[in-house]
């Protein structure tokens, strides 16, 4: 595997992922997207209406997530989303063979998340979709680029484990290719 210039953070809505992510693309200076910002507004309309979204749905969403690290690797950039990437059919569309991306799955609990649904302010997403989230979710194997970090650590502590594992340093560039 190449060195790491792409990061996906994913994992099911409430898990932290944005919060991650954002924090993490601070710290190391890399490019930040939030996946939910690439949905067409068809998608954001039906998750409003508390409607699951299905792999039709999600083609063009995953097609431009992977357009985006596509168009960062043309340009020389690193750069990090935020994105659930659910099943492992999705992880590979944004991969797209490459072998310079990480995916950050934050694992965590249904009731943790719901908690923190239950919580959350300001997003289209409503709570009750939480159950289609985790029966969509393909937890990832052991042969995909992922790493499993268990989402009820703070959100420091979540990136600064996600830095260790990575080897990566502020800087922006790591000294290993886990």
């Amino acid at each position: 595997m190449s060195a790491v210039r792409f990061i996906v953070v994913m994992g099911v809505s409430g898990c932290g992922k944005s919060t991650v992510a954002a924090l993490l693309a601070g710290r190391l200076g890399w490019e930040f997207v939030e996946g939910d910002a690439l949905h067409p507004a068809a998608n954001v309309e039906k998750m409003r209406l508390g409607i699951p979204l299905d792999d039709t749905d999600r083609a063009p969403w995953l097609q431009e997530v992977a357009r985006t690290i596509r168009d960062w690797r043309v340009a020389s950039k690193t750069g990090i989303i935020a994105c659930s990437a659910l099943r492992r059919c999705y992880r590979e569309v944004i991969v797209g063979g490459a072998d310079d991306v990480r995916f950050i799955y934050l694992r965590g609990k249904s009731p943790l998340i719901a908690e923190r649904l239950a919580a959350r302010q300001g997003h289209y997403m409503p709570a009750s979709l939480l159950e289609s989230q985790f029966a969509t979710l393909e937890e990832p194997d052991p042969d995909e680029p992922v790493i499993t970090i268990d989402t009820g650590a703070s959100t420091g502590e979540l990136v600064t484990e996600v830095l260790s594992t990575l080897h990566l340093a502020p800087d922006g560039y790591g000294q290993g290719s886990p």
